[in-house]
């Protein structure tokens, strides 16, 4: 099952092509009527408090997915270390979204190299029950070491792509993939081209073959690239007869 969205869903220049008419304040449940699933990312810059998280969930149908990416003090100011109170403050608001809570993505800087032992610390603090995947982007991280840490906490390894190709190990390290469409080739930039998104399906089918949920999110907002690329990978799945959530 791939479950398909952008990362967001509150872009200026995404007004007139799919927010027509509507007060920013329904752009929620616009967006959550039209895809299954959203990766936040502003969680990553400000923390928001409990009763945001929940009013999200209020906001949104009862399948609606919310990935959700872990806090910049944790990963950016305080480098993974002394993870035990960010990553329970994170938790104690995040939690408020109940059964709308996808997985937490831990993105790293790029200027951290690796240090799998604090990585090690950090997903020991999450509870069962949450998934974790973790963007790491210095490349010194891509060791054995490294994917059997992601293995024995079951956190997926985030893929990730720039200009149609993957800038991470193709690994998979848990019971659900996570991917990350940055930046696309074709045109109007930053748009991805059929051949790129077909790549990416050959991928996730041959790492994913079962029904293990695969959770692909579009980072290439500008311009509404991200909302046709999701719409346009959903179509190419289903002409596949591949299981993926709703999208416009």
């Amino acid at each position: 099952m791939i479950l398909v969205g952008t990362s967001g869903w509150q872009y200026r220049d995404w007004r007139d092509r799919f927010y027509t008419g509507l007060p920013q304040r329904r752009w929620l449940e616009h967006y959550a009527e039209r895809f299954g699933t959203v990766e936040v990312n502003n969680a990553f810059y400000r923390l928001p408090e409990r009763d945001v998280f929940a009013a999200w969930r209020a906001r949104t149908p009862d399948d609606f997915c919310v990935a959700v990416k872990m806090s910049r003090y944790l990963t950016h100011v305080k480098r993974l270390r002394e993870p035990a109170e960010p990553v329970a403050r994170f938790l104690d608001r995040a939690t408020a979204l109940g059964d709308r809570l996808g997985p937490v993505l831990v993105q790293l800087p790029p200027n951290l190299p690796a240090d799998v032992a604090a990585l090690a610390e950090v997903l020991a603090r999450f509870p069962a029950g949450v998934r974790v995947a973790v963007e790491p982007r210095h490349p010194s991280w891509w060791t054995a070491e490294t994917r059997r840490v992601l293995e024995r906490y079951g956190a997926a390894l985030c893929w990730a792509d720039r200009r149609g190709r993957p800038v991470t190990p193709l690994w998979r390290t848990a019971d659900f993939g996570y991917l990350r469409l940055h930046e696309g080739r074709a045109e109007p930039r930053p748009r991805y081209g059929r051949a790129a998104l077909r790549s990416w399906l050959d991928r996730i089918g041959t790492t994913y073959p079962g029904a293990e949920p695969v959770f692909v999110y579009f980072n290439n907002d500008p311009g509404g690239a991200a909302i046709v690329d999701a719409g346009a990978l959903a179509a190419l799945a289903r002409r596949r007869d591949v299981p993926v959530s709703r999208t416009p």
